[in-house]
């Protein structure tokens, strides 16, 4: 089968002939279908990620698919069934192998398109906004990188959860994806003062921020007391250092948080999330936006896209098409 694979860190990947993969003890083999790229997957191929998987790895960190193989003990899904999985790395493959409780059923209505794009995008905002931060209704939630993968879905989820919700992004176009999704402010950060903006529209009660650098800094001032930050990724390249005094002054919190952990450190909040953003998919609250799809020899491609920030919204692999 085909693989997309990390022969050495900071080198191109190369698509290769690899083994057909054999489920284990409770793994399950699923023929995928498409397979969501993520910016941190351009930090595997630097080798500068948090899970450093072992060489040659297969990239892939999400992807959808139908089930092919069932391990032993697995009883919670059949061959045949449609599934979307987040594992981390494996699904720019034609045939992938996980554990099965990283995997969660399809709505029947769901393209795979859609469903390469949900996880860890939707998971992401949703765990973080909703279990970390605690959003309430009426609070004034900030999103920095508002027009990327992640972003766009904390604006999304910001307002299903009833917030007013401030997108900050670089350009007119990227901008009006923010306001499509829901946003009711748009700053955009290549002229606009972020600090001052922020503050004039009466500052912000939850901060999310995929950029670091300058624009974490500027929100951080732009805060109100109470407020929780929340740093998701340095997509700037700098990592922002805190000024603890004002934390303490006006009462704020920076809450860390990286998805992946909770496989191991709370999986039941990985689960719970997840249903809750099928549920509201299946009731049209939510729409992953799809800025490209491509097919797995264009993968290079498809990566350069994130890397340049030229995407809105997520990328997509057809390994079908």
């Amino acid at each position: 089968m085909r693989a997309y694979q990390v022969l050495a860190h900071n080198t191109p990947p190369k698509l290769r002939e690899v083994e057909m993969p054999v489920a284990g003890p409770g793994e399950v083999v699923i023929e995928v279908a498409t397979c969501g790229l993520n910016f941190a997957d351009l930090l595997l191929i630097k080798g500068t990620y948090q899970e450093k998987p072992l060489l040659p790895a297969t990239l892939g960190m999400e992807m959808a698919g139908t089930v092919t193989q069932l391990g032993e003990g697995v009883t919670d899904f059949q061959v045949g069934q449609h599934v979307a999985a987040y594992a981390g790395h494996g699904g720019l493959a034609d045939y992938a192998k996980l554990p099965g409780a990283l995997c969660v059923p399809m709505p029947q209505e769901m393209p795979f398109s859609d469903a390469a794009a949900f996880l860890i995008a939707y998971g992401t905002s949703h765990i973080a906004l909703a279990h970390k931060a605690k959003l309430k209704a009426g609070e004034r939630l900030l999103v920095l990188g508002a027009s990327g993968g992640i972003g766009l879905t904390a604006v999304e989820l910001g307002k299903v959860m009833g917030a007013e919700v401030i997108a900050c992004a670089r350009g007119a176009d990227k901008l009006e994806i923010c306001r499509q999704m829901g946003a009711d402010h748009l700053i955009d950060s290549d002229t606009v003062d972020i600090r001052e903006t922020v503050k004039a529209l009466g500052g912000a009660d939850v901060v999310y921020d995929p950029i670091g650098g300058a624009q974490f800094d500027a929100a951080f001032r732009a805060c109100n007391r109470g407020a929780r930050l929340l740093p998701l990724g340095f997509a700037s390249g700098e990592v922002p250092q805190i000024p603890a005094n004002i934390l303490l002054v006006k009462n704020m919190s920076v809450l860390g948080f990286y998805i992946g952990g909770y496989i191991t450190l709370a999986p039941k909040v990985l689960t719970d999330s997840f249903a809750t953003l099928m549920a509201w998919y299946t009731d049209g609250r939510i729409k992953p936006h799809v800025s490209n799809v491509l097919p797995l020899e264009r993968a290079d491609e498809a990566l350069d896209l994130l890397r340049t920030r030229k995407a809105t919204g997520k990328v997509v692999i057809d390994l079908k098409g």
